[in-house]
This record gives C-alpha cells, sequence and structure tokens, in this order.
C-alpha cells in the first residue's frame, strides 16, 4: 500500500492557478481509478478532476474557494495497490518526500487515516458508514447533473446517489424523474423559520461580485431609455420563423438588434470600444464582437459573438443559440467568454419596464432589452394597439456624451422600427 499525491493540473491557456470550486469527495471516502475528485474554475470555464489510482482519502488541499497554483498538492490517496507506486502523477516513486502543502493548508486538519506504518491497517479497514447530510449540505453531483437538476426544478437533496460515496449521477436524477417526485406535505397554520444558511461566494458567483464591484467602482454611468415600437419588427420575426429551413434557427429579437447595433456602431464608433483607465486609452474596433449576457446555473456569463459584422441574421442567431448552450453546459472555450466590445443584456418575458444595466467592463457601452407589451398608441386620429419595447442602455459617461448615448440609441429604434433597414447593405 502506498500514497499518491494529485496535483493542480495544468488546465492550459497560461493559467497559473484555479480556483477550488468543488470536492467530491470527503477524507475517508473509498475513491476508485478515473472516479472525478473535484471541479475546478478558471475564467469561468469549470473542470473536473479524475483521479488516475484507487484508494482512501488521507487529505485534501483546500476549502471550497481557495486559489490553488498550478503543480500545488491538490490531493492524497492511499493507494490500494501494493508494490512501487508513484507518489505524484509526475513522480517516479514513493521513495521520494511528498511535497508540502500551500501555506493556507498548514493548519492542522482532521485525518481519519495516518500514512504511517503503524496505520496501514488503519487505513485498510472500510470506511465509516456516510452520515446524513446536514441541511444545508451541498450533495455530490456533476456540474452537469446540477444544471438538468435545477433545469427540472429538482432538490438534489431529495436524492440517493448510487455514484461513488453517494455521488448523484445524471441517471438517478432520470429515474427521479420518471418516477415522479411526492408532493411535500403542505403546512398548515403559521409557523416561525429559524433555518439559517450562511453561503460564501464561489467560483463564478465570485467571479461576477467582484467584476461588478470593479464595472460600478471604475465606470460613471449614464443610462438612456428609449420606447421602440417593434409592431413591424415582430411581424417580420413571424414569417421569417414561418418560412425557416429545418435547419435553420428559430429567430428571437437579438439577432435583429445584433444586426442595428452593428449599423448604429457605424456613426457612433466611441461606443464600440473599449478603455484602459490605467493608461487613459480608448481602443476602438471595426470588428463587432457581442457578447450575449447569459444565465447559467452557476450564474450570469457573457459568452462573445464574434464579428457580427460578417454575419447575416441567420448566423447571429445560430452562433448565439451554440454558444448559450455551450455556456450553460459549461463547454464554453476562454476565447468564446472573453473579446466583446459591445454587450446585449436580456432578460425576456421578466425584462420589465426599465433597468439600469451595468457595464462589463472594460467596455463603455451595453445595450438591455425589456420586454414587449402591446399599448394603446396614439396615430394622429386614434388610438390603436401597438407592440412597445423599452430599450435601457448605459454608457461609460467618461467617453460617451449624453448627446451621443442619444444618437446610438435613436439610430438602433429607427431600425427597428423600421426593419427593412436592416438589411439594406451600406
Amino acid at each position: 500500500m502506498g500514497e499518491f499525491t494529485i496535483k493542480m493540473p495544468d488546465v492550459g491557456e497560461g493559467v497559473a492557478e484555479a480556483e477550488l470550486v468543488e470536492w467530491m469527495v470527503k477524507i475517508g471516502d473509498h475513491v476508485r481509478e478515473d472516479m472525478m475528485v473535484a471541479a475546478v474554475m478558471t475564467d469561468k470555464a469549470t473542470v473536473e478532476i479524475p483521479t488516475p489510482v484507487s484508494g482512501t482519502v488521507l487529505w485534501l488541499g483546500g476549502e471550497v474557494g481557495d486559489t490553488i497554483a498550478v503543480k500545488a498538492p491538490l490531493i492524497r490517496i492511499s493507494t490500494d495497490a501494493t508494490g512501487d507506486e508513484p507518489a505524484t502523477s509526475d513522480s517516479p516513486s514513493t521513495s521520494q518526500p511528498q511535497p508540502k502543502p500551500p501555506a493556507n493548508n498548514d493548519a492542522p486538519r482532521p485525518q481519519p487515516v495516518s500514512a504511517s506504518p503503524s496505520a496501514s491497517a488503519a487505513a485498510a479497514a472500510p470506511a465509516p458508514a456516510r452520515q446524513p447530510p446536514p441541511e444545508f449540505d451541498k450533495p455530490l453531483a456533476a456540474p452537469s447533473v446540477r444544471l438538468l437538476a435545477r433545469e427540472n426544478g429538482i432538490d438534489l437533496r431529495l436524492l440517493r446517489g448510487t455514484g461513488p460515496a453517494g455521488r448523484i449521477l445524471r441517471e438517478d436524477v432520470e429515474q427521479f424523474l420518471a418516477r415522479g417526485a411526492d408532493p411535500a406535505p403542505a403546512v398548515s397554520g403559521f409557523a416561525k423559520k429559524t433555518a439559517r444558511e450562511e453561503i460564501k461566494l464561489t467560483g463564478l458567483r465570485r467571479r461576477i461580485a467582484e467584476k461588478m464591484v470593479v464595472s460600478t467602482s471604475r465606470i460613471p454611468h449614464i443610462t438612456y431609455v428609449e420606447e421602440v415600437d417593434v409592431t413591424a419588427l415582430e411581424e417580420l420575426r413571424a414569417k421569417m420563423n414561418g418560412e425557416r429551413r429545418p435547419d435553420q434557427p428559430k429567430l428571437t429579437i437579438l439577432p435583429f438588434l445584433m444586426r442595428a447595433m452593428v449599423k448604429a456602431v457605424v456613426e457612433q464608433p466611441d461606443v464600440n470600444a473599449t478603455f484602459d483607465d490605467d493608461a487613459g486609452v480608448l481602443t476602438r474596433f471595426g470588428a463587432v464582437h457581442i457578447g450575449i449576457a447569459t444565465q447559467t446555473a452557476a450564474g450570469l456569463a457573457v459568452p462573445v459573438v464574434k464579428h457580427a459584422e460578417a454575419r447575416g441574421i441567420w448566423d447571429c442567431a445560430s452562433e448565439m443559440n451554440r454558444l448559450a448552450e455551450a455556456t450553460r453546459a459549461g463547454t464554453a472555450t476562454r476565447d468564446e467568454l472573453t473579446g466583446s466590445t459591445i454587450t446585449i443584456t436580456s432578460l425576456g418575458a421578466l425584462g420589465g419596464i426599465v433597468s439600469t444595466p451595468v457595464i462589463n467592463h472594460p467596455e463603455v457601452a451595453i445595450v438591455g432589452v425589456n420586454k414587449i407589451a402591446i399599448r394603446p398608441i396614439w396615430d394622429g386620429t386614434q388610438f390603436v394597439p401597438r407592440k412597445m419595447m423599452n430599450l435601457s442602455s448605459s454608457f461609460d459617461h467618461r467617453i460617451v456624451d449624453g448627446w451621443n448615448a442619444a444618437t446610438f440609441v435613436q439610430r438602433l429604434r429607427v431600425l427597428m422600427e423600421t426593419p427593412a433597414l436592416i438589411f439594406i447593405e451600406g
């Protein structure tokens, strides 16, 4: 029996460290070869880390939310195999000393299994039975399984995992859906609720919090709201969807807005730009890389439709859908999540009447889409029902003056109210 140390792998793209966002095992758990033991995040992409050996978990190299350097010890396992075992994934033998844990992990940790020879028998003993998780314990499951459960409104704490160490598998969720969940018993009368939950911000949620602080503290926002009559655009969209080919996606209003933005930034190039406030340099872009704020199970992410100026309506829609699916599944690449020059944010039917969107730093503009509603509009002789939608757009007031912001949004309004103009080249 030996001891094996899994180090934080090099996840590529020049990343020197990654944030630990999930432990899928705990000290004392028995693991098998190729079982996922941890998940780490870098630049909004989550990577699951497997164990190359079977054995019992001796030591965990950090808490969820910690930042772990590449090549730093991540987890130690007492291996089941005998003979010469490598001490680490890149070490030749167990005769080499084990690396010292990072400084922030020097504090003693409870270790039910000792690595000393006198404790070998204890290490071989069966691990104690898993205790039922406390009320707010996070069940063991992969991000994709959590997403499936979230999309179907399932509380994973209601499921019994059939995977190693009680890990909930995709099959467990699918079987739960097939059986149908028993409705929760109704609570009669009034009752005091004393539960309290403290949640440490980790992973994407922490990155969102940090980004919002930077955006709101460093960018003086100006928000401009204008209503747009999208009656003609909605009629055109319905007609195009009715005649689309099987290989074409269903059009939403966003591809039309994307093409309108491509035309509008030609007249107001300062809004399609980024601003380095440390260097005092504004960078204008000929390319229009449109970020699409996308809600995922872990939080808000912004995949980027690159070169929208070179894409038609259908191509914009296809690329937007592809990126949204990849982002929600956690498979979007770093390149697909970076490089935007201007961003769209939309809550669809939940878009409200007015919003105050936060600029995606270091960009200087963001266009917010509010919900479409039928309103009575006076046409000069009578009130007629029209489909109206507000655009709530924010700008970096250091770069974009109020007049320029209004001119940009008014150009968007004209293009969307007369959608034929969107298709005119030049």
